[in-house]
């Protein structure tokens, strides 16, 4: 009797473990989903200027307008911990970014968009302003080096730098001009990391007092002095974690 009593149990145990096994995987999101059709822009709204986006080829076209401030083209869902991968191609003279548990609220300067951005950084001229940047050896960089903070993170509309790339070389020379470029962001509670081309780049953890834990996801078109430059999406898609 008491054989089957505790061979009963031992099976009762294992059952119960193996729901809670079924539990704790079916919620981490094991499936991509893509928030880009290829076709139209379902799924998104465009908040701040007034950028050109459209779709062609089965890519997001983002082209600057004059006289109008960063233009956002923003998902109408909101997402919290999720991994995200998009490809993008732009022009080597229009800054740009990929806005991640971004807001915008009507008591916030208007609606302005305001979050965390992955920066696109595709700028050739020669950097030397403040902080400077590194090598791997911890030496200057040269003076005829670019900026390059492709993959850092940036306090879009309200905190500015909050992860940049001075002290990552390997980053800073992972992206690629001219070509498509690929981004994966991992967002988790409190930290934030990049990877551009595979190559890590941003590791960033916010203070508990300014952690926006949710929010848009949104290509940013930056306002520019020159009308018809062109930023390319495609491939977005992302990987909801609860």
């Amino acid at each position: 009797m008491k054989t089957l009593i505790v061979g009963a149990a031992f099976l009762s145990l294992c059952a119960a473990f193996m729901a809670g096994c079924s539990q704790s995987t079916a919620g981490k999101g094991e499936d991509w989903t893509h928030l880009f059709d290829g076709k139209t822009l379902d799924g998104w709204v465009q908040r701040g200027g007034k950028a050109k986006y459209t779709v062609s080829d089965g890519v997001i076209v983002g082209e600057t307008v004059l006289n109008t401030p960063n233009s956002f083209l923003c998902t109408e869902k909101e997402y919290a911990d999720f991994i995200l991968e998009v490809e993008f191609l732009v022009d080597d003279t229009l800054n740009s970014g990929i806005q991640i548990r971004s807001e915008s609220k009507p008591d916030y300067q208007n609606g302005r968009v305001h979050g965390y951005q992955v920066e696109i950084d595709p700028s050739t001229k020669p950097y030397d302003k403040e902080p400077k940047n590194l090598l791997a050896n911890g030496q200057p960089a040269p003076p005829d080096e670019s900026r390059s903070w492709s993959g850092g993170i940036y306090g879009e509309g309200k905190r500015g730098w909050l992860f940049n790339l001075t002290k990552n070389a390997a980053a800073r020379k992972a992206f690629k001009h001219g070509q498509w470029n690929l981004y994966r962001v991992e967002a988790v509670g409190d930290t934030i990391k990049t990877w551009v081309n595979g190559v890590p780049a941003a590791d960033f953890k916010d203070k508990p007092e300014e952690l926006v834990p949710k929010g848009f996801i949104a290509l940013q078109v930056h306002g520019s002095s020159t009308a018809g430059l062109q930023i390319m999406w495609r491939n977005v898609r992302i990987k909801v974690l609860d």
